[in-house]
């Protein structure tokens, strides 16, 4: 079991990262650390020099090269090849999460729990001072919403009973193997995260995310890179209203994948695949042609359905909660 953290220029934070995992390891024997510093410009380095001795697990660090432009896919990856090499090829857990968080005391045990029944799990990301963006938890708020009616129309049994929407870096585990198998985490400027979860899902592989795997991170304004949390934050203060995608559309896209994933083992029959592909505007070849390179239901779910034709404009926050809450009591209504 290895916990992987890139970081940059994270001084000020790094003990309370290093505290918040020295609780996580106070009855545990033989687990690693992996840190990363990506180009730090500040005394990290120094720092961890100064702690490792009295930490209570192993910590290694690596740094990378100077000058380098800001890029959160590859410093997490490189944090992810040194846990890597710590397991020396063999399985093991891959914890990830960021320098500004600290994991709750149960991470491991909750995350290692997960794991048991899905190859990556995406834990939840709390906020600290979260009441101070108000607009930033009515948007997690919806999309939690989302996720749970998602998994309405599109139920899998690897899925967490307490779910959430999110699959932040802060908060993730992975199988070693899985990991290998998808590649790991793109050196992307932002969005390395979520890519990881697309491709593992797209892979075949059981995606959960799992609320009682949690993570508190930092409520910053100076993210480390753009198209992160930071930004998003600024920008709410300064008034930007959020735009959100019409979520009839995502809905469509969702009941399409549960059919798809119904019509997996029988796709052998013409019938199936030419009312799969009446249902997605594809040729029942098509379709037979996806489903021969897909390893399982899940890939070929993740694969076929395209994105959805109908609903595709972006409405106002206040337009997506009216529209989710029709959604809703129109399912509550068809169970009853």
């Amino acid at each position: 079991m290895v916990i992987c953290v890139p970081a940059r220029n994270e001084e000020a934070m790094l003990p309370g990262l290093l505290a918040a995992i020295a609780a996580l390891f106070a009855d545990r024997d033989g687990l690693d650390v992996c840190l990363f510093l990506d180009d730090c410009r500040d005394g990290s380095a120094d720092l961890l020099d100064a702690l490792a001795p009295a930490l209570p697990f192993r910590l290694t660090v690596a740094r990378g090269g100077r000058d380098a432009a800001p890029n959160a896919g590859a410093a997490r990856r490189a944090a992810l090849a040194m846990g890597l090499e710590r397991l020396a090829g063999g399985e093991g857990l891959l914890f990830t999460t960021d320098a500004d968080s600290q994991p709750r005391r149960d991470w491991l045990m909750a995350g290692s729990k997960a794991l048991r029944e899905a190859e990556v799990v995406a834990g939840r990301i709390t906020r600290v001072h979260a009441s101070d963006a108000p607009q930033q938890c009515r948007i997690e708020h919806y999309y939690d919403r989302l996720h749970r009616y998602r998994r309405v129309l599109d139920p899998v049994p690897w899925e967490a009973r307490e779910t959430h929407h999110f699959g932040g870096g802060a908060n993730m585990a992975v199988w070693a193997s899985a990991y290998r198998a998808v590649g790991g985490f793109m050196p992307l400027p932002s969005g390395e995260d979520a890519r990881l979860l697309d491709d593992a899902g797209r892979g075949g592989l059981r995606v959960r995310r799992d609320a009682a795997m949690v993570v508190e991170t930092s409520s910053r304004r100076e993210g480390r890179v753009a198209g992160g949390l930071a930004g998003l934050l600024r920008a709410m203060d300064h008034g930007e209203l959020p735009r959100m995608a019409d979520p009839r559309g995502a809905a469509w896209q969702w009941r399409a994948q549960a059919e798809a994933r119904h019509g997996f083992g029988m796709i052998d029959r013409v019938d199936v695949r030419v009312g799969l592909g009446e249902r997605l505007g594809l040729t029942a070849d098509h379709i037979l042609g996806v489903a021969r390179d897909c390893p399982n239901a899940e890939a070929f779910a993740m694969r076929v359905v395209p994105a959805s034709p109908v609903h595709a404009r972006m409405v106002s926050l206040s337009e997506a909660e009216d529209i989710l809450t029709e959604l809703e009591s129109q399912r509550c209504e068809i169970a009853a």
